[in-house]
């Protein structure tokens, strides 16, 4: 079967809900607008799952992992091998996003989207490796990271795992010494920005490491130059865990699953996602802003707002996870709060 770049998007809200819901929120027992953002989320949950009342249920978050030959370059404060390192962290319950989705009763599942190494099989790990993606991604700076038919064939494991999950919320994360390089790269070619404004310390470079950082990017978008659609950018530039995570976020938007991006490199799956449709940003729940440098200006430039800035730059999913109760109280507002009328309080002064 030919590779499709898109698939249909599902229904979303239109006015008529969008004006039934929003007089809703202004009914309840509030002065209007008094719950800010928290009411343009609810409202934004409603659209996306187009009904008055938005009910989320089993959440899936999904770490989307894979080595990249640009690290062989020192583009990052670590090396390749923390990436397995992390992915077994995960699945014995040690990482960050690992204790915040037992908290929040998130499920969990790690994607082997093209580690440079074996795992024994373990319940939360799906294997998406494509063919020829045994070690990860090729060395972007010397040439494509990896073919169009690997990049298509990832992209397409992507769709079929979240196809294969129930629930209507997909929480995005990732794992991959050298991916913030990746997302960096495709941030530049998307989106015109300069190198300098898109490319930061990624785990923790100094100054120097920076510097290098940014001269080994300079090198691979010169390789790369002829690759400037967001799909030959993708596979040109991107990774394999990028890849899978665009075809995610595609699947997720078929069939009106809530979308939460998490940072940096998250937001570069959906960048090329957006790129090929524009409305799919419309089911996308920013988490939050990145820490990294680019993440703010991508931000901007896809015209999105975040919920919150801690100042993170994890990733993992981590913002992600920490967004999920925001997401569960917006709907709860809107579903079980009371009316001025049904609480027989006079909403003249509010």
């Amino acid at each position: 079967m030919n590779f499709q770049p898109t698939l249909p998007l599902a229904p979303f809200g239109d006015a008529a809900l969008q004006s039934q819901v929003q007089a809703a929120l202004d009914a309840k027992t509030k002065p209007r607008g008094s719950l800010g953002r928290i009411e343009a989320l609810a409202l934004q949950l409603a659209l996306i799952q187009n009904r008055a009342v938005p009910r989320l249920r089993d959440p899936q978050l999904l770490v989307f992992a894979a080595d990249h030959g640009i690290a062989a370059q020192g583009v990052s404060a670590y090396p390749a091998e923390v990436t397995k390192q992390m992915v077994l962290n995960m699945l014995a319950g040690g990482a960050a996003v690992s204790v915040l989705a037992r908290q929040h009763g998130l499920a969990l599942t790690v994607a082997d989207c093209g580690v440079a190494a074996p795992f024994e099989p373990h319940e939360r790990l799906v294997n998406l490796k494509v063919a020829g993606a045994e070690r990860g991604s090729a060395d972007a700076s010397l040439g494509a990271a990896m073919r169009s038919a690997q990049c298509e064939a990832a992209i397409e494991q992507g769709r079929r795992l979240v196809a294969s999950l129930p629930g209507n919320v997909l929480l995005l994360g990732e794992m991959g010494i050298g991916n913030s390089s990746a997302a960096a790269l495709l941030m530049t070619r998307l989106t015109g920005e300069p190198l300098a404004v898109c490319a930061g310390r990624g785990t923790g470079l100094d100054d120097a490491g920076l510097a290098h950082k940014r001269s080994v990017l300079q090198r691979a978008l010169a390789a790369n130059a002829e690759a400037v659609s967001p799909l030959q950018a993708l596979a040109a530039l991107g990774g394999l865990e990028i890849a899978a995570m665009t075809g995610a976020v595609q699947q997720a938007a078929a069939e009106g699953r809530v979308i939460v991006v998490d940072g940096f490199i998250t937001t570069a799956a959906v960048a090329v996602a957006a790129a090929l449709q524009p409305a799919l940003l419309q089911r996308c729940v920013f988490a939050h802003r990145s820490h990294e440098s680019g993440h703010a200006r991508w931000l901007q430039v896809l015209c999105v707002q975040p919920l919150f800035d801690l100042e993170l730059r994890l990733g993992e999913g981590s913002g992600a996870a920490l967004a999920w109760p925001l997401l569960e109280s917006a709907c709860r507002l809107l579903a079980e709060m009371a009316s001025f009328e049904s609480a027989g309080v006079s909403g003249r002064s509010m």
